[in-house]
């Protein structure tokens, strides 16, 4: 993935404010991935105020997002007002993509320089036993209490195959494991979560669910010690919380992270995530992934993704429109 394409929407009010959201469509991955996508986000932009039964993560993310940025301060969630004025750093972990074995070695090694305590690996790229050699070495450098270990599947793993690889993964000390089959498998991943010596944590499983008496549904049946929550994909910012309400009443634990966001994206998120209270390290990191992010108050500093709010937003030249597309 070379490229990605991206939706700015932009809302003002009678004081002549205005104030910017994202609308992170994720082509090949969200359910919102339709040929009349523009012409919806159009129809929305026309009627914001409609936006509560919009069925497009993305669109309600970006719309919301907006709305609630012009928001007056003493409506917003206490540590929501604390990110925004800088006082709240979010912990994050650090990413390391999939690639051939050095080439992980060598992302693992500079995570590490840069002072991460918890690393997410993508695994399922390359060989199984490759994967498991590279686990044997951080483990080697890296003591479980000294470093957290967090793995991402990408539903790699086959029903039959799933638990062999599980109890495999499992003497690496591994934090929770995301999405080891595919999603769609409810009674598969019953079984896995029920079994597992590594607990497992939902993630492409969420999206399209909307309902939140659905959400609980599906987490009762399916027990996952954790779901990862992405806006942009499983209903906006409004969805999200209802997932958060959902995951506190089943017990479930959770943390939210982007989906190849930019920094208005990312900032959203990470005010939503403050503004739930969370604490664990959350996965907010792929903004610096792009060569021409959105620069404003939003960046990294070692293991933290931070807010300064001396800093403007510098949006690139973008011709708004308010027409159909």
């Amino acid at each position: 993935m070379r490229h990605k394409h991206t939706y700015f929407v932009r809302v003002s009010d009678s004081d002549g404010r205005s104030a910017c959201g994202e609308c992170a469509l994720f082509r090949g991955l969200s359910a919102d991935d339709c040929d009349d996508y523009e012409h919806e986000l159009a129809r929305r932009c026309a009627e914001p105020e409609s936006i509560a039964d919009c069925t497009y993560s993305s669109i309600r993310f970006g719309i919301e997002t907006a709305l609630e940025s012009l928001s007056a301060p003493a409506s917003l969630a206490a540590g929501t007002r604390m990110w925004k004025s800088g006082e709240l750093p979010i912990p994050i972990n650090g990413l390391i993509w999939m690639g051939d074995k050095l080439e992980m070695t060598r992302r693992i090694d500079a995570k590490l320089a840069e002072g991460f305590k918890v690393l997410k690996l993508k695994i399922g790229g390359i060989s199984f036993d490759d994967e498991l050699d590279l686990l044997k070495y951080v483990r080697s450098q890296y003591a479980p209490d000294r470093l957290e270990l967090r793995l991402d599947a990408n539903g790699s793993f086959s029903g039959s195959d799933a638990m062999r690889r599980l109890e495999a993964l499992a003497p690496y000390a591994v934090h929770s494991i995301e999405q080891p089959v595919k999603a769609g498998q409810p009674e598969l991943m019953a079984r896995l979560c029920a079994s597992s010596p590594i607990p497992i944590a939902l993630d492409e499983e969420l999206i399209g669910v909307t309902p939140e008496a659905e959400m609980r549904q599906r987490l009762e049946y399916i027990r996952p010690a954790y779901i990862i929550l992405k806006p942009a994909l499983c209903g906006g910012l409004s969805g999200a919380r209802r997932w958060v309400a959902a995951a506190e009443a089943t017990g479930t634990g959770y943390w939210f992270t982007s989906a190849l966001e930019s920094n208005i994206g990312l900032d959203a998120i990470a005010g939503l995530a403050a503004g739930c209270g969370v604490s664990m390290p959350q996965g907010l990191g792929t903004g610096e992934l792009y060569i021409n992010n959105v620069e404003g108050p939003v960046y990294r500093s070692g293991d933290k993704i931070c807010f300064n709010p001396q800093r403007p937003w510098i949006l690139p030249k973008l011709d708004w429109t308010t027409k159909p597309f």
